[in-house]
């Protein structure tokens, strides 16, 4: 069962006031203590979207020149999904001290 993404999103749906994902934010526990809320994320052209259904955060693992790895949260399920995507594309940054 895929169940990590749903433990790193805070919980609360953006039409109850108490956080900031679409409805339904399947099984979102914040367990994890990540707090992932729903950036979007801003394509190449300059337009925004996803705000409020999704999440995306850069890794510092490029997967070659022009692309990077970015792991990423949806509001319709509790998958952690990764994938890779052009550094032109503008995802949200998670800073974590030593």
């Amino acid at each position: 069962v895929n169940v990590a993404g749903g433990m790193m999103k805070t919980t609360g749906y953006i039409s109850t006031g108490t956080g900031f994902w679409d409805e339904p934010n399947t099984g979102a526990t914040n367990s994890s203590g990540f707090s992932g809320v729903p950036g979007g994320y801003r394509f190449f052209n300059g337009g925004f979207f996803f705000n409020g259904s999704r999440g995306d955060w850069w890794s510092s693992t490029e997967g070659g020149t022009n692309i990077a790895w970015h792991c990423y949260l949806q509001n319709d399920n509790s998958i952690a999904g990764r994938n890779t995507n052009y550094k032109v594309f503008g995802f949200s940054v998670r800073c974590i001290r030593d």
